[in-house]
């Protein structure tokens, strides 16, 4: 039964269900794998969200159909189809480029640790997705999801007419479109949550350190990490229980990880009984009438789950205007250390180099301009000056504020609207975020340039340094509540 319409069977399967019947024998990952790919050819030509495919995605599938017939599973993404950001190395046939045409013929040498982490897992690496050039930090006007090399991806929940969130702009919209199991996307300050919200998808933006960061290319070493982005809370948990670990190459995730890496996974929808959550009022202030009665909806749901709200629950930075500072100190160090380690044939191999290659190719890299770039660029590199000392100043303040809310009150999250300010709270202190489907916009408010930001929407859960278990078993008692997810309607615009 399954076996003749498996494109259609697909859709909204979370990981366990895949599992199953590949355990089961019902189908195989080559065939799981060809149908994603089916329907990535049938309905991508309109979301433009993959830039590329593995060429040996279904051989590597067979390969693990023929390990599990012999050997049995290695575990619950034995043969899953994941999608990766295209700022992530993999070591295979596809290029890493951060959606940049100077980095269109750049191949990895190696995996990254993310890569690495999953392939160990048994999952099948089954393409790259378009992002929002240099993880959006080339220009301040460049829409979000557009790349010179990929073009702009749109929301599958509206095509042009939606905000597609950045910078894992692809990831996001995949996902939301069923064309592979999860994907995974990368966050500086917010680029995991914005997508998976706008894309009715959970989102996981670990603690800093938690999950390796070798082989992705970098904005800041203070922010910069990798996370999930699935249809579920589930598969979410599964993807980041695989990829989290120590890299030797990251210095930031050689300290130990404070919980069995297991844990997320073991989830319990009553878990939410025993939550103390907060409200931080002031950042809901600048919420139209539509978004926050989203909010309070999720609040009033969360009460009558039985967690215990807080509410409000005031923090000492909320006041402040922090800048971006350190992204722009760091950047410049960060880039120039990636790329002076890639081969003699590709063109860049600093920022100064980008900035030049663009400028003589400017009919098709600078449709916004560079001026982020060239901003980074006028620092020295060498992460010296008092101004970016007095923005790590800045960040600490916020992670103290952060841990003195939740400590003050005892709690276990606070509750943010969305992508918005708590996102920038919790990069700015290396704190993990996980945002869950909430609600469905009528209208638009707030809007990216000129595209709406109706559609899909999420809250999003903060806590402290590795509380990812905790944040994660809310968000789960939360969905399950609720199940504010459904897919896209999806119209055929094959290319010829």
């Amino acid at each position: 039964m399954i076996k003749s319409n498996i494109s259609e069977w697909i859709i909204e399967k979370d990981i366990p269900s895949l599992q199953a019947v590949m355990e089961a024998g019902q189908i195989s990952s080559e065939e799981l794998v060809q149908s994603y790919i089916e329907r990535i050819r049938t309905f991508d030509p309109a979301i433009n969200s993959v830039l590329e495919l593995n060429p040996d995605a279904a051989a590597i599938a067979r390969e693990l159909d023929q390990e599990r017939a012999s050997h049995g599973s290695r575990g619950m993404l034995h043969g899953i189809p994941i999608l990766l950001k295209d700022n992530i190395d993999t070591g295979d046939r596809m290029h890493t480029s951060a959606g940049s045409i100077a980095l269109a013929e750049s191949y990895a040498s190696e995996d990254s640790a993310v890569s690495a982490r999953l392939r160990a897992a048994g999952a099948v690496l089954l393409g790259k997705t378009n992002m929002t050039e240099w993880a959006n930090f080339m220009s301040p006007t460049m829409w979000a999801g557009y790349s010179s090399r990929g073009g702009q991806t749109q929301n599958p929940y509206g095509s042009g007419d939606l905000f597609v969130g950045g910078s894992s702009s692809g990831s996001g919209a995949a996902i939301a479109a069923n064309f592979a199991a999860a994907a995974i996307g990368t966050e500086t300050m917010g680029s995991i949550i914005s997508p998976s919200c706008q894309n009715f998808l959970v989102g996981i933006k670990p603690t800093v350190g938690l999950v390796g960061r070798s082989g992705i290319i970098p904005i800041t070493s203070s922010h910069d990490t990798a996370g999930p982005m699935a249809r579920t809370v589930t598969d979410a948990a599964i993807v980041l229980g695989a990829i989290a670990g120590e890299d030797l190459r990251d210095t930031a995730t050689l300290h130990g990880i404070p919980f069995d890496q297991t844990e997320p996974t073991k989830l319990d929808s009553d878990f939410v009984r025993q939550a103390v959550i907060g409200i931080p009022r002031h950042y809901y202030q600048d919420l139209d009438a539509e978004r926050l009665e989203i909010v309070e909806e999720a609040i009033a749901t969360l009460r009558r789950l039985g967690a215990t709200i807080i509410d409000p629950v005031a923090l000492t930075c909320e006041r402040m205007d922090m800048g971006g500072d350190v992204l722009r100190y760091e950047f410049k160090k960060a880039l120039n250390d990636y790329l002076s380690r890639l081969p003699e044939h590709v063109p860049v191999h600093s920022l100064r180099d980008v900035i030049a290659y663009n400028e003589a190719n400017a009919e098709r890299a600078l449709k916004y301009g560079q001026d982020t770039l060239k901003w980074s660029e006028e620092t020295s590199g060498t992460l010296t000056e008092p101004e970016y000392k007095a923005a790590l100043e800045q960040n600490d303040f916020a992670r103290k504020s952060l841990d003195h809310a939740l400590r003050e009150h005892g709690l276990d999250a606070l509750l943010f609207y969305g992508a918005e300010d708590g996102t920038d709270l919790a990069a700015r202190a290396g704190y993990p975020v996980v945002t869950v489907p909430a609600g469905y916009a009528k209208t638009s408010a707030r809007p990216w340039g000129q595209v709406p930001t109706n559609g899909p929407q999420g809250i999003s859960f903060v806590g402290t340094a590795f509380s990812e278990p905790t944040l994660i078993q809310i968000a789960y008692g939360y969905e399950q509540a609720t199940q504010h997810r459904f897919p896209p309607r999806l119209e055929a615009d094959a290319k010829d």
